[in-house]
C-alpha cells in the first residue's frame, strides 16, 4: 500500500502548492469574474488535498481504517481529475489536460491497490 500512500501524500501536497502558486501569481481570473464559484471549487479542492495527505500519512503509519480513508480520498481525486480538465481543454491548454490524465491513472491504480488489500 506504499504506492497508494505516497501518491496520496505527493498529489495532495502538490494540489495545495499549485493553488497557492496560481492564486499568489494572480493567474486565477475567476477571483474577479466568478468569486463564488471559485470559492466552492477551492473548498472542494482543499478538502480533496487534505483528505489525500491525511490518508497517505495514515496509510504510511499503518493506522487502522486508513485504507477506507484512502479509498474515499482517491475517489474525491478521481472526481476532480475528471471534471477539472474541461476548463483547461476549453482554453486549449493540452499539457494540463494530459497532466490530469496521468493523475487519473495514478488515482485509479491507488484505488485498485487499496481495494485489493485486506487488513
Amino acid at each position: 500500500m506504499r504506492f497508494a500512500a505516497w501518491c496520496s501524500v505527493v498529489i495532495g501536497t502538490l494540489m495545495f502548492g499549485q493553488w497557492a502558486f496560481f492564486l499568489s501569481a494572480g493567474q486565477v481570473p475567476e477571483v474577479r469574474t466568478a468569486p463564488v464559484a471559485l470559492a466552492f471549487h477551492l473548498v472542494a479542492e482543499g478538502a480533496t488535498a487534505a483528505a489525500l495527505v491525511v490518508a497517505g500519512i495514515a496509510l504510511l503509519r499503518g493506522v487502522s481504517r486508513a485504507r477506507v480513508l484512502g479509498l474515499v480520498a482517491n475517489g474525491m481525486l478521481i472526481y476532480t481529475v475528471i471534471v477539472s480538465p474541461g476548463y483547461f481543454a476549453q482554453l486549449g491548454q493540452w499539457p494540463l489536460v494530459g497532466m490530469f490524465a496521468v493523475l487519473l491513472v495514478l488515482a485509479v491504480a491507488s484505488v485498485v491497490q487499496l481495494a485489493g488489500h485486506r487488513d
